[in-house]
């Protein structure tokens, strides 16, 4: 009896040690700033999404810097409002002018600043999410960097700015990446809601499947533990006279 409760135990701290450890890589994976596009492509035009979380336990997010280098930059961006928050833009010249769908563009948004209202900001344990809206993306990349700073009114920063390589570990500060995988649009506007790419569908999938084996390996201790109690109580049963 003492070792059947004994492998129980072993199989409870296990299973809790796991669970422990997929919140944690979970919350570490989700953590920094990203963009995402549900129609940006090469090309094209789309809506650019970054979602901001506050990563402080005591201080509000009350700034956000985003940079286009100029092997980003495209030959429209706007800004979507967002309440609280008064949102600015800096024009750079490119180094040599660009021919976007017949027109020669010689300048482009090289950084939007928004910051947060007096009173205001993402406050510990929120986040927020800014919208842009561009193009054309350039044809001949799949994936655009965006350098973002992040302030708090603690007066500290997160930068994230490292770069991304293909085949090398995820930096510890990454800059926000932009895959460039949504369907084509040559119109103005990136704003309405478009089709999930294939890249969402396969993440959404293997979510589901991870969730599903975290869910079905629970089941299955507690389904053994309440077996290992039935055959305690029958063993008792059968011990006492």
């Amino acid at each position: 009896m003492l070792r059947a409760r004994s492998r129980a135990a072993v199989v409870l701290a296990t299973t809790t040690a796991a669970l422990a450890a997929s919140v944690v890589v979970a919350s570490t994976a989700s953590a920094h700033v990203s963009v995402s596009s549900t129609d940006a492509a090469p090309g094209g035009f789309g809506k650019l999404t970054f979602r901001v979380p506050n990563e402080s336990d005591t201080a509000s997010t009350v700034a956000l810097r985003i940079q286009v280098p100029e092997e980003s930059a495209l030959a429209s961006l706007s800004v979507q409002p967002v309440p609280g928050w008064t949102v600015s833009v800096t024009n750079s010249e490119l180094s040599e002018p660009r021919e976007v769908h017949g027109q020669e563009i010689t300048s482009y948004v090289s950084v939007v600043e928004y910051r947060a209202d007096a009173g205001t900001g993402i406050a510990p344990g929120e986040f927020e999410e800014f919208a842009l809206s561009g193009g054309a993306f350039p044809d001949e990349v799949d994936q655009l960097s965006f350098p973002t700073v992040q302030t708090y009114n603690d007066g500290t920063e997160a930068a994230w700015i490292d770069p991304t390589v293909e085949g090398q570990p995820e930096p510890e500060s990454p800059a926000p990446v932009l895959s460039l995988t949504g369907s084509s649009s040559t119109g103005e506007s990136g704003d309405s809601a478009g089709t999930a790419t294939a890249a969402e569908v396969e993440d959404d999938g293997a979510s589901g499947v991870a969730v599903t084996a975290l869910a079905l390996a629970v089941l299955g201790l507690l389904a053994g533990l309440g077996g290992l109690a039935l055959g305690l109580a029958a063993r008792r049963r059968t011990v006492v006279p």
